[in-house]
């Protein structure tokens, strides 16, 4: 089994992204590929093959690749952006999917950004966002319950998706900003709150017993060491002002032909 890291190039244009939640600030382009670089060689750290997408120079978001696609092991569900501008983004992506997954389409009027969808294991959880209507839950949901998932969705408040309010750290653990996203949708897990002074720390990937994650958090990044979870630091700092994470900006997927 090998564990696929499916990633994108950063483009020129990343200053021109869409913001929901923040101010805009310059970012250096030079330093955002610098980082990204580093990224994908902690992806390659934790085991992964890392295979990119074909560049969309003229697309800001592009190396948000997480947005465009939601990878499970029955089916690579393509989504349909909330954010008109991104939905261009998509058709490259499903093409690179089809090589390893059954590929179907969230269609209009539904819009899914992939950073609203938590899935652990056979739970999906589906963020109630800006950028994620009802029917594209509803559609979600239609596809996945014959493969035995349950799909849920959740309001999220003050943050642009839901996985910028939890995200899977460990089995059955999750890492979670409870001034975005109540606790009580996930009281069957053990819960990581972020510390206090760190709003934005509750991002972090998991890839297997390993979990990717910003340095900007140092306070969060203790309260994982106590549990038991050694974190895999990555720096995203210029990708962060674009509302970026360290999930955003990959699909991660096992595929069994190697």
């Amino acid at each position: 089994m090998t564990t696929i890291a499916l990633t994108r190039a950063i483009s020129d244009r990343i200053g021109r992204c869409e913001l929901t939640h923040l101010k805009r600030e310059p970012i250096d382009v030079d330093l955002a590929r610098a980082q990204h670089a580093a990224y994908e060689a902690a992806l390659r750290a934790c085991g992964c093959d890392v295979v990119r997408v074909a560049p969309a120079p003229d697309r800001p978001d592009s190396v948000f690749i997480e947005d465009t696609a939601v990878v499970l092991p029955e089916v690579a569900i393509i989504m349909r952006p909330g954010a008109s501008s991104r939905r261009v983004e998509t058709e490259a992506v499903g093409r690179a999917l089809a090589k390893f997954r059954e590929v179907v389409e969230i269609e209009a009027p539904g819009t899914i950004d992939g950073g609203d969808v938590l899935s652990v294991g056979r739970e999906v959880y589906v963020g109630e966002s800006a950028r994620s209507n009802r029917e594209g839950i509803g559609q979600m949901r239609r596809i996945l319950e014959p493969h035995g998932y349950t799909v849920a969705g959740l309001p999220v408040r003050g943050c642009l998706h839901l996985k910028s309010a939890v995200t899977e750290v460990a089995e059955e653990t999750l890492l979670i900003q409870p001034q975005w996203v109540d606790r009580d949708f996930f009281s069957g897990y053990s819960l990581i709150e972020v510390d206090p002074d760190e709003a934005y720390a509750a991002n972090a990937l998991r890839i297997g017993d390993r979990a990717i994650y910003p340095i900007s958090f140092p306070k969060t990044a203790e309260r994982l060491r106590s549990r038991g979870i050694d974190p895999a630091f990555a720096d995203v700092s210029e990708l962060a002002k674009a509302e970026g994470a360290v999930t955003c900006c990959s699909l991660i997927f096992d595929h069994a032909g190697g």
